[in-house]
Order: structure tokens, then C-alpha cells, then sequence
């Protein structure tokens, strides 16, 4: 199970943290994913960290703003989102695959329920 929390209202150019704890699997033998989706679109990629936290892999829409960090120790996974655009307003899901790396929303076998980020101009 997945459980995602942090979401909330922001002002443009402001942060939020995202967090999102695994419970009932080893959390460190599996890739994180973190993944949007605004109204009327498909659900996209934001970004991923490896098994050991590593490696991270970014959309260029997020990269430099965006973070994603782990702490395998509390089976958590973060998303530090800065410099925070409208067009960044969605749910976002964190999800997490057998693959250390993964980009793809069908890479992913678990899904968190979503938290909701909105991104006021």
C-alpha cells in the first residue's frame, strides 16, 4: 500500500513537499515514481529514484525545480516541488515498480490514491 500526503494550495513560485510511505512490501526492492495528472489530460511522468536512491530521472518540465529523494529506512519517498508554476496543477501519484528505473506509467506495479497540488497564479 501506498499512501501519499502533502498536497495542498500554493501561490506561483512557491514550494510544497510531497511524501508518500509504503507499507507491507520491502520498500528498498523497489523503483519510485512520482506521476500527474491535470484535468483532461494523461497521467505523465515527473520523475523516479532507484533502489538506493542513487539515481533520479526527471521530466524536462520539472527538472532544476523539482526533487526526489528517499529514505529507505522509513520506506518514504519525497518530492520537493520549488519554483511552483499553474501549469503544474494536478493530482499527483507516487507508484512504485519492480525496475530501479522506470518512466513509464506501465513500468509501475503499485499506485498511490493521489494528492492534490493546485498552483494559484
Amino acid at each position: 500500500q501506498l499512501q501519499a500526503c502533502g498536497g495542498g494550495l500554493v501561490q506561483t513560485g512557491g514550494s510544497l513537499r510531497l511524501s508518500c510511505a509504503m507499507s507491507g512490501r520491502a520498500f528498498s526492492d523497489f523503483g519510485m515514481g512520482w506521476f500527474r495528472q491535470a484535468p483532461g489530460k494523461e497521467r505523465e511522468f515527473v520523475g523516479n529514484i532507484g533502489w538506493s536512491g542513487k539515481t533520479t530521472y526527471y521530466a524536462d518540465s520539472v527538472k532544476g525545480r523539482f526533487t526526489i529523494s528517499r529514505d529507505n529506512a522509513k520506506n518514504t519517498v519525497y518530492l520537493q516541488m520549488n519554483s511552483l508554476k499553474p501549469e503544474d496543477t494536478a493530482v499527483y501519484y507516487c507508484a512504485a515498480s519492480p525496475s530501479s528505473i522506470a518512466t513509464t506509467v506501465s513500468r509501475y506495479a503499485y499506485w498511490g490514491q493521489g494528492t492534490l497540488v493546485t498552483v494559484s497564479s
